[in-house]
């Protein structure tokens, strides 16, 4: 009997690794890493049921920790822009000039 491939294997993947890019993008990756972690759950269950009849369990696995490391990330930068919102303030952040002496005002601390 010929095995399988896992159905979304590859697609958790790509989703894993787009969500590792995402991550410098104001948190787009997010996105990318929970489909990819609904779908590794999915064909992981399909792969319990019967282990035998697949062959490309390595890839989800793979993908599945590329979303779990995504995921991660992408919180990370969400905390650190708020983090960044809350000490500097909105107006500051969209401002450059603001930004400069705010930071010049740091660096005479």
């Amino acid at each position: 009997m010929e095995k399988q491939k896992l159905p979304n294997a590859t697609a958790v993947l790509v989703l894993g690794i787009l969500s590792i890019i995402g991550c410098c993008f104001y948190a787009v990756g997010i996105v990318f890493s929970i489909v990819a972690l609904v779908m590794a759950k999915k064909d992981m269950a399909l792969y319990a049921i019967n282990p035998d009849a697949y062959d490309n369990y390595g890839n989800l696995k793979t993908g599945r920790l590329l979303a779990i490391i995504g995921l991660i990330l992408n919180i990370i930068s969400i905390i650190t822009a708020i983090a960044f919102i809350a000490f500097f303030g909105w107006a500051v952040l969209q401002d450059p000039v603001l930004m400069q002496e705010k930071m010049r005002e740091l660096q005479g601390m």
